[in-house]
């Protein structure tokens, strides 16, 4: 696996103007990008999020899942501290691909749950690599997170990779009745550290305050 950087651009956002980095993976081909605000190589605890690609969630404001709340979530808490990194990771559907995805959808639709539709195709229940970070955050001079996440796996991979993971920070937002039995699964079945009751409704996370 080689992760090669491509370019940097300004990025101007509703929460601040980033740093944008385009990475490609010369193994798949997939573009991966990381956005930066401040100085991030100075090598104090960064907070960070590593987001997995979910167009139906990121960019068409779906409520089956929790993604699109935790990507602008994660981004506005980098904007506040004026401080920080996210690495968009181009691994839509856990890693099954768009159409699969969908594929899987239409067994969730027929009662189904995330894990058994994604199993039912075929797949491992989670199929992401997390050793795709290990360059993009070496180029940044990022060796340090305080890591914006619920997924133990994620924390655990960063780890093994050499990356110090000096804080979890939860992101629990975006809860709604479309995707209540989702949460509930990725708590149940893929052990990430969350309960429903420490979720803010969708109703007052950003996704919803920006649609408006």
């Amino acid at each position: 696996m080689t992760i090669r950087f491509i370019a940097s651009s300004r990025l101007p956002t509703p929460w601040a103007t980033f740093n944008m980095h385009g990475f490609e993976d010369d193994e798949t081909g997939k573009d991966h990008i990381a956005l930066t605000l401040g100085e991030v190589d100075d090598g104090e605890p960064v907070l960070g999020r590593v987001h997995s690609e979910c167009l139906t969630g990121d960019a068409l404001f779906s409520m089956r899942c929790d993604c699109g709340y935790q990507l602008q979530n994660a981004l506005r808490r980098i904007a506040e501290e004026g401080r920080g990194v996210l690495l968009y990771l181009r691994q839509e559907g856990r890693g099954i691909g768009l159409l699969n995805k969908i594929r899987a959808y239409h067994l969730q639709d027929e009662g189904a749950d995330t894990v058994e539709a994604n199993e039912a195709l075929g797949f491992d229940a989670d199929m992401r690599r997390y050793d795709l970070c290990i360059p993009m955050l070496a180029h940044l001079g990022i060796a340090r997170l305080r890591l914006m996440t619920n997924n133990p796996r994620k924390v655990i991979a960063l780890q093994e990779a050499g990356i110090e993971i000096s804080e979890r920070v939860p992101l629990t937002t975006g809860l709604n009745a479309h995707n209540e039995q989702y949460l509930a699964t990725k708590a149940d079945k893929l052990g990430h550290m969350m309960a429903l009751a420490q979720f803010v409704p969708a109703a007052d996370t950003d996704c919803e305050r920006i649609s408006r």
